[in-house]
């Protein structure tokens, strides 16, 4: 239940959106039935206008329209009047709004005042039914009921449909609405006592709708229709005296020339009126609730110890519900049916975010979901030849009817992966359906038309040893534009590929008379699945071995890292304050990226590669996009970075409830919804489907007692309970399942519940992040500023000087090695032996060198990010200090100016033992007074890490992955270290 106690005008708009109700075709805005109707409104799915896209340099293939879903006629409106006198709602006055979120029904209890004082109480529900019981045609059902609470007089009821809404301008924000706002035409309007309507159409996509209304009377008189410019209206009346009471059943009914169903309009929509005015409005209610408590039946919620994240989960996959296409005909938009965010326009995120959760709880919703999609695919044929492609279909970025509307190829028609996308919402379908009709009618032929796109943007490299490499897109981060070998799409790609070989060799198992007439309407041939069988198998995935990491494209780690404004969210999202070339040129990320193809296609990757891959995105992601969070919380999850599974899984939470990007009114963040319960499921539950079999990995968060969660798999309803104590897997009906509970296949039975001890992470081996400390010690070289150079020219001048071999290779040995002990393995490596004496005069020689060159140091020669992060521990309470194995670190901090900041400094004249002996680390804590294992240890070389690990503290490494693969976690650079997410609060 969604609760609000009283009315703020200044979050109107905001809860408008919230308080909104939909059946997937039709969207109606939570407004007052009696106020203006300003930014409430109501939205068809099925109604969009189309406007031409102005270019002053247009070349092949940019698309020449766009389409914006408007405003329909809102049939919400009931004015009220106390003799001649219009009442509205005003915020001192009682007021009470609640959603019930298991029944679909928005009820409100309010108080209108006269300006004489007295006081007339308002009770209003309403529904949107996912069901009006006439083919293609969508109803809005209103109880108005009015009880004078110290009123005597005359009460009127105007129950109108207003037009006039136009769609929302655009301004400077390119997230919001139309370039250019305009309404839909009136074509005709009636009204009488039976009933009123109006006839609107577009200027020019050719779409006609007719919104009527009827009615049903308790205690009022109908007394006159009103005929306006932009509204009809039907007038009721009645004399009340204090206590006394009158109500309206107020039924709309909407239906569209798109919808094949409604060939006469007005005939239909009054066949609906006349249906609904037989039911009633309980009855229409009651039908709704029935459909609601079986999807909840089903898809059952709980959080034990946190019941405001569990009614923030209920709103989320209710919002999602309500809003996803079950017509089969509308897709599904970026804001639902809740609002003018994205034009209503539709991408890839709903078979990658939305879909999922529908084909785990609501199968025959995700089937619609995707029927949608199926229609679409000729204007994707028609988008791929706009892009020189010879055959195939290209599903375009953005788009209502099926054609692309992004006239900005770069982060639009760009975005391959939307061809990925549709594919595993296919893939993820089948598999949890089992619906192989789907497969032979419908998703084969997807999958082959979208697979044939691949060999035309990409080829097999011979300058890669034949891999097969894809070209010129663009992933998931539009921060990072027109690359080569984008991992999330060579990925998703790969898996794409593989599905439609399994599809061609299942329908030539199964029905090859249905493969036969289909390839041959596609003109598809044996040895075009032999190309991507090849392309699959071959497919370059872009690993960085020095990082031990996935690199988000060919070029990516090449660029500088962005450099963030001083104060944490000055400029967010970037899109608004900086131009897309200064974007491109960084490393910074929207949003996830490759963390969303380890979650999406992660299986058969190290649990090693996922984490440190994890480690560097998160360091370089804004989460500019509501779709990032989500994704990134369950790869922590996976590899047991629980905090920050928590901490994303609560960001992105109630990112509508408490309005955390500041443009909920603009309509809900579908996907982001969605995000929440693939975040519980996903997450923390560890929820993947794999060869079509479900695994599970349940882990529980800290503040939490346990949760639980329904979903449907292939004809059976699974309950999931995660508590402190373990995990129960429960069939409640269907065959027996075979499943994977952290690696290992177990029977599941409907009757007996199974129980299982929780997932331990992955990396359970290595310490977790953050965790407590209470200090940070580092390394100077490598992590503070680079003096290796310097150290290494200061050997090589003595060493030449006395005719020792020495080079680059022998100087990686000296890395993290005290003086002495480094003029021993210079010696070593060079055959010689000489005397203490001997030694002590070379290493002296070499201090000189160095010191020499060292006095030209400055804090510019910082590495970029030690201030933030020495600031940040300080404001943290952290002590700090430095185990640097060399003689003038005291020396060569003063000159960084960075030396009053450290509470300790290590002298490494005393320390007996040089690293990888723990001994000054050890040193260091003791000095500080802090515990080793409070401790967390920053290193760049390999002796470093084995000395911090000696000691009995955590370590990060900075550098190559593979040297460093002791430590705990390792990241590129400083910059990369956030001390929130390593240490916790």
């Amino acid at each position: 239940m969604l609760r609000q106690d009283r009315y703020d005008l200044a979050r109107r708009r905001r809860d408008e959106t919230l308080f909104a109700l939909a059946n997937g075709s039709l969207g109606v805005r939570g407004g007052l039935e009696e106020a203006d109707g300003g930014s409430d409104g109501s939205f068809l799915a099925a109604v969009y206008e189309q406007h031409p896209i102005h270019y002053h340099e247009r070349f092949t293939g940019f698309p020449r329209h766009t389409d914006t879903r408007l405003p329909v006629a809102d049939g919400q409106r009931i004015a009220v009047f106390a003799g001649a006198q219009r009442l509205l709602p005003a915020p001192t006055d009682a007021f009470e709004r609640e959603l019930d979120l298991r029944q679909g029904r928005l009820s409100r209890r309010s108080v209108l005042r006269t300006d004489a004082g007295a006081r007339i109480e308002i009770l209003a529900e309403r529904v949107v039914p996912f069901d009006s019981g006439v083919p293609g045609v969508d109803l809005l059902a209103i109880r108005y009921r009015a009880r004078s609470l110290d009123y005597s007089g005359a009460l009127s009821l105007s129950s109108a449909i207003e037009c006039g809404h136009a769609a929302a301008e655009q301004g400077d924000d390119p997230r919001i609405g139309v370039a250019s706002a305009e309404g839909l035409q009136l074509l005709a309007r009636q009204a009488d006592e039976r009933g009123a309507h109006v006839v609107q159409a577009t200027r020019r996509s050719g779409v006609r709708v007719v919104c009527s209304q009827g009615h049903r009377s308790d205690g009022l008189q109908f007394v006159a229709a009103d005929l306006g410019t932009e509204r009809v209206a039907q007038r009721y009346q009645a004399q009340l005296r204090p206590g006394e009471s009158v109500a309206l059943e107020k039924f709309v009914a909407y239906v569209t020339d798109r919808n094949p169903h409604a060939t006469d309009l007005p005939a239909s929509a009054a066949q609906a009126l006349q249906r609904a005015q037989a039911e009633g409005f309980d009855a229409i209610a009651a039908r709704q609730a029935q459909a609601l408590a079986r999807f909840w039946d089903g898809a059952e919620l709980s959080i034990a110890g946190d019941p405001a994240s569990e009614q923030a989960l209920r709103f989320n996959l209710f919002h999602l519900l309500q809003s996803a296409g079950r017509n089969g005909i509308d897709g599904t938009a970026a804001k639902g049916l809740t609002g003018e965010g994205y034009e209503g326009h539709y991408f890839w995120d709903t078979e990658a975010f939305m879909l999922p959760v529908m084909a785990y709880t609501a199968p025959e919703v995700a089937r619609a979901m995707l029927h949608a999609r199926y229609l679409a695919l000729e204007p994707a044929r028609k988008h791929a030849r706009e892009m020189n492609h010879s055959r195939g279909a290209l599903f375009p970025w953005r788009t209502i009817t099926g054609g692309e509307c992004s006239a900005h190829y770069p982060s639009g028609s760009a975005a391959y992966h939307i061809n990925a996308a549709v594919a595993y919402g296919i893939g993820l379908y089948l598999d949890a359906s089992g619906d192989s009709d789907f497969l032979a009618e419908f998703g084969a032929e997807m999958l082959f038309e979208t697979a044939r796109i691949w060999p035309q943007v990409g080829h097999f490299n011979p300058r890669r040893g034949g891999a097969f490499c894809i070209h010129d897109v663009t992933g998931p981060d539009e921060y990072t534009a027109l690359v080569d070998n984008n991992f999330y799409t060579n990925r998703m790609a790969q898996r794409h590929l593989q599905r439609a070989v399994a599809a061609w060799e299942q329908l030539e198992r199964e029905r090859p008379q249905r493969l036969r007439e289909l390839a041959q309407r596609l003109q598809l041939e044996s040895h075009e699945v032999d190309t991507w069988r090849r392309a699959a198998e071959s497919m370059f995935l872009h690993y960085d071995e020095a990082l031990g990491i996935y690199a988000q494209d060919d070029t990516f780690l090449d660029k500088p890292r962005w450099p963030f404004p001083e104060r944490e969210g000055e400029h967010r999202p970037l899109l608004l304050d900086y131009h897309p070339l200064t974007l491109y040129r960084y490393q910074v990320c929207k949003q996830a990226d490759v963390v969303m193809g380890l979650v999406l296609a992660g299986d058969g990757i190290a649990a090693e590669v996922k984490r440190r891959s994890y480690d560097y995105y998160t360091a370089v992601t804004t989460h500019d996009s509501t779709l990032s969070a989500s994704v990134f919380g369950i790869l922590a999850s996976e590899v047991g970075h629980a905090e920050q599974a928590e901490r994303f899984f609560h960001d992105n939470l109630r990112v509508d409830l408490d309005d955390l990007h500041g443009n909920t009114d603009h309509g809900v963040h579908m996907a982001a919804l969605a995000g929440t319960w693939l975040g519980l499921a996903s997450g923390f539950a560890g929820l993947r489907a794999i060869d079509g079999v479900l695994h599970f990995a349940p882990t529980l968060p800290q503040r939490w007692h346990g949760f639980g969660f329904g979903l449907r798999w292939q004809g059976r309803r699974l309950r999931i309970e995660v508590r402190r104590d373990g995990v129960e897997y429960s069939l409640l009906d269907g065959a027996p399942l075979t499943l994977a509970h952290a690696g290992h296949y177990v029977e599941l039975s409907q009757g007996q519940p199974l129980r299982r001890a929780l997932a331990a992470a992955e990396v359970d081996a290595r310490e977790r992040f953050p965790r407590p400390a209470q200090a940070l010690i580092f390394d100077l070289d490598g992590v503070l500023t680079d003096t290796a150079q310097t150290h290494y020219r200061a050997w090589k001048r003595m060493a030449d000087e006395e005719g020792l071999a020495f080079d680059q290779h022998v100087n990686e040995r000296l890395k993290g090695v005290d003086r002495m002990s480094s003029l021993e393995i210079i010696l070593r490596h060079a055959g010689r032996t000489l005397s203490a004496e001997q030694k002590l005069a070379l290493a002296e020689r070499k201090n000189g060198y160095y010191v020499e060159a060292i006095a030209e140091v400055t804090p510019a020669d910082l590495f970029p990010g030690v201030t933030r992060v020495l600031e940040r521990a300080r404001a943290r309470g952290l002590k700090l200090g430095l185990a640097s194995a060399s003689r003038n670190a005291a020396v060569l901090l003063d000159r960084l100016g960075i030396a009053e900041r450290f509470d300790y400094i290590a002298d490494a004249a005393r320390i007996a033992r040089a690293k990888p002996a723990p001994d000054i680390f050890l040193d260091v804590a003791a000095a500080l007074g802090v515990a080793p294992a409070q401790c967390i240890g920053i290193e760049d070389a390999a002796a470093g890490v084995a000395a911090i690990k000696s000691a009995g503290m955590a370590a990060i490494g900075i550098g190559d992955a593979r040297t460093l693969a002791q430590a705990d976690a390792c990241l590129p650079d400083i910059a990369a270290f956030d001390v929130d997410a390593f240490v916790s609060p």
